[in-house]
């Protein structure tokens, strides 16, 4: 209220007293305001340097996978995860690796690629996709406690089928045949009727049996 009673001279000195007591206030908000955008901005240009190049090093990966070139395949998967393991195609590259282990039976070889991708990954259905991966792997290992456990981390929006088949394959090495049944059906439910792995799935089902009627008359 005080200051609505100067005059404008008066306001005017008092806005330029103000500033000359300030002005090394103003000034150096001003500096790191601007170096924090231009901070930023090249943060920014670094992260997208980083993309590109990790793309190319996938691109890469890919031709000597296709040229069935495994040394230099390993090698730009090691590179990839070793310096973009923020970048998506770091996990993939990982996941590329495990299920090349797998194809040669080196379940021992694949398990650690597979626990690097969760380790590092961020996109939540890749997330899913890798979880999905390891549980495969741990119920291969004979772990269906372990690959149960990684299944129920999987959202239900994703994977349904893939999952609802894996889950009563646990079950069954764990001796849950009834909750087995049921994952099965879910599956089947789940699947595409085209499904390749559908007559699979039904054929783990019948082989089951019927739910004992005891079972049954209390469903």
């Amino acid at each position: 209220m005080a200051f609505e009673l100067l005059d404008e001279h008066e306001q005017g000195e008092v806005v330029r007293k103000w500033l000359r007591q300030n002005t090394m206030s103003i000034a150096t908000g001003i500096a790191l305001a601007l170096l924090l955008i231009f901070g930023w901005q090249q943060w920014k240009h670094r992260q997208d340097g980083k993309a590109v190049e990790a793309a190319l090093q996938y691109q890469a990966l890919g031709v000597a996978v296709e040229g069935k070139r495994t040394e230099d395949a390993d090698a730009i998967a090691a590179a990839l995860r070793k310096d973009y393991p923020g970048t998506v195609y770091a996990v993939l590259a990982a996941l590329g690796q495990a299920e090349r282990a797998v194809v040669k039976g080196d379940l021992k070889a694949a398990a650690p690629d597979l626990d690097w991708a969760r380790s590092n990954v961020k996109l939540p259905a890749l997330k899913h996709l890798v979880n999905l991966r390891l549980a495969q792997v741990r119920l291969a290992e004979g772990d269906a406690a372990a690959a149960l456990g990684l299944l129920e981390s999987i959202d239900k929006a994703e994977y349904v089928g893939q999952a609802a088949e894996l889950r009563g394959d646990a079950l069954v090495k764990l001796d849950r045949d009834e909750e087995a049944r049921a994952a099965y059906r879910d599956a089947l439910a789940k699947l595409d009727p085209q499904a390749p792995n559908r007559s699979f799935v039904q054929m783990k089902l019948d082989d089951l049996g019927a739910a004992p009627a005891a079972a049954q008359q209390g469903s």
